[in-house]
């Protein structure tokens, strides 16, 4: 029988008291591979006082100290590598290369938060007026809490934790109840770095464990990485209780493909961005907008894709894996079947795909409609799935218009040989995160992964320096010192020996 997982809470990996269990399966065959605890109501309050008792002498520590316990971890993380990416291969579904991918993108934020002295430094200047100096100071904000999705259960706690920690504050981390084991594993290394007592928490549960959380009065700052639902529930209801909240949700991110670009440079990057991870990410391409007479282009994508096969994630010839759960996979070939019904012509269809050997396995196979128009389910909604639609357009305009119309602003790329199209492209697109022939732009962790419109709810961003200003305040000192204050009153002179 599978075992309950344990939480940390005051220094100590603790067996919950909880009633209710999570079941964390196996996607590909269902196996349980653990428990996660719903976190009880005094677990909750035992971790939240144990991260603030920790704050007052955590921010006191110096930063080069704090800096030298993250590469303490960094190195801990890169000699684990391998085997934090099988934890989360095993758990989450994902092909072995995806998953160390996974891992590797955390491991970049923590070698950044290692720079957190320089990313701290405030401003001076002397004699804003007579005699008179004004210096700004970082400061960390207290207790911070970190929730997050199931689709990438190393890097994105890794987004969070480290350089809010580093930035001299405490964090609890409520990782997915789909996919907890990796996140323990990484709380396990972090305290082997050498992470005081209290300095980091981890509770497992749900819904309950995060409303908890976004209320109470001790928690100063929110981050969230989820679907959007659920983003606007933890920023409204975080926002509500006067918290910092900066809430990542969901996509619908275009590529848009010119006719002069080059067309097999398009093709496998249009069908690994549309299928790696089977889809789920928020940064997935689900839309081509062919341009013109690139649409030529669409049989060949059509066969390139036929040729992806999903598999276990031990198996070197898988594209992709599962889907997380029997729950995603009835979404997504919901959406699949109302497209059919609404018009779109399904020039691919996954539906039906099984995998020799796992035949419980949430598997979908590469899907691609062509005909689809704005007004369409398989449109307007995130599939979060190996799933590609093409829109066809005339002109860079029309495809311009097209991206903008859309309520998600996370992702969107431009591939062309034209220096002008691209331009005007990155210049006139109402989304966050722009890429001029790369198909998926996650910025790398000295920028800020900087989502737009209903695809981010709040001010400053994850990582790079809006991450630190999002965990820090700004505390301003304007100070005057007068002569007659000077020792003895008198002249100081300055004696060489």
């Amino acid at each position: 029988m599978a075992k309950a997982i344990p939480q940390l809470i005051d220094g100590e990996w603790r067996e919950s008291r909880a009633r209710e269990f999570i079941e964390v399966t196996d996607p590909a065959t269902q196996e349980v591979l653990a428990l996660a605890p719903k976190a009880t109501a005094e677990e909750i309050e035992a971790a939240i006082a144990s991260a603030k008792a920790a704050f007052v002498t955590w921010r006191e520590v110096p930063v080069s100290d704090r800096a030298r316990v993250m590469l303490r971890y960094q190195h801990l993380l890169k000699e684990h590598h391998d085997e934090l990416a099988e934890i989360l291969a095993g758990e989450t579904g994902k092909t072995l290369a995806d998953a160390k991918g996974d891992v590797w993108r955390g491991i970049e934020v923590v070698e950044q938060a290692c720079n957190i002295a320089s990313l701290m430094m405030g401003e001076t200047m002397e004699n804003v007026a007579r005699d008179i100096d004004t210096a700004s100071w970082i400061q960390p904000l207290g207790v911070c809490v970190g929730i997050t999705p199931f689709n990438f259960p190393a890097m994105i706690p890794l987004w969070m934790f480290p350089l809010a920690i580093a930035a001299g504050n405490t964090f609890i981390l409520k990782p997915s109840e789909q996919d907890p084991l990796t996140p323990n594993r990484l709380t396990e290394l972090f305290i082997e770095a050498g992470a005081p007592k209290g300095v980091l928490q981890v509770l497992h549960g749900a819904r309950e464990v995060v409303d908890s959380l976004l209320t109470h009065p001790d928690i100063r700052a929110i981050s969230f990485v989820g679907s959007v639902p659920v983003g606007q529930h933890i920023y409204r209801t975080g926002t509500a209780h006067l918290k910092r909240v900066q809430a990542f949700a969901g996509a619908k991110n275009h590529m848009v493909i010119m006719p002069d670009a080059n067309t097999q440079q398009v093709l496998s990057n249009l069908v690994g961005a549309s299928c790696g991870a089977a889809g789920q990410r928020c940064m997935a391409i689900s839309v081509a907008v062919f341009v013109g007479e690139s649409k030529q282009w669409i049989d060949e994508l059509q066969a390139q894709m036929a040729d992806l096969q999903p598999g276990y994630w031990t198996d070197g010839h898988a594209a992709f894996g599962p889907l997380i759960s029997q729950q995603a996979k009835q979404r997504v070939l919901r959406l699949i079947a109302e497209g059919k019904a609404e018009g779109a012509q399904c020039l691919l269809d996954g539906s039906h795909c099984t995998v020799e050997g796992y035949p419980n396995g949430n598997w979908v196979g590469p899907t691609l409609f062509r005909g689809v128009t704005s007004k369409m389910g398989l449109y307007r909604e995130e599939i979060f799935g190996p799933v590609l639609v093409c829109m066809e357009v005339d002109t860079l305009e029309e495809a311009i218009e097209l991206v903008n119309a859309s309520p998600y602003g996370n992702g969107t790329s431009i591939f062309t040989r034209s220096g002008g199209a691209a331009r005007h492209y990155q210049h006139a697109v109402e989304v966050g995160q722009v890429g001029i022939n790369v198909p998926v732009p996650v910025p790398l962790p000295f920028f800020s992964f900087t989502g737009w419109k209903g695809s981010f709810y709040g001010d400053l961003h994850a990582y790079g320096k809006q991450g630190v200003r999002f965990f820090t305040e700004t505390k301003t000192v304007t100070s005057r010192w007068f002569d007659e204050d000077s020792v003895a009153g008198a002249n100081m002179t300055i004696q060489l020996k």
